[in-house]
């Protein structure tokens, strides 16, 4: 039997939704093993006079314990 857990990770990218997305399963990746998902359950951005200054993701990842 598998069991498998979930945590909520956040991130945030100058570039793109996509690059922050990358950067927190790249970092959760260094600490966890057998991540299996992510779900982006939220996106936001950060505005600095008038323009999108920083694209933030609020990001479930799933992975299975040993």
């Amino acid at each position: 039997m598998k069991v498998l857990k979930v945590i909520e990770v956040l991130a945030s990218s100058d570039t793109s939704w996509e690059d922050a997305t990358q950067k927190a399963v790249s970092k959760a990746s260094k600490s966890l093993k057998n991540i299996r998902s992510a779900y982006v359950q939220e996106q936001s951005v950060a505005v600095t006079d008038g323009k999108v200054s920083e694209f933030r993701v609020n990001l479930k990842i799933t992975f299975e314990l040993e």
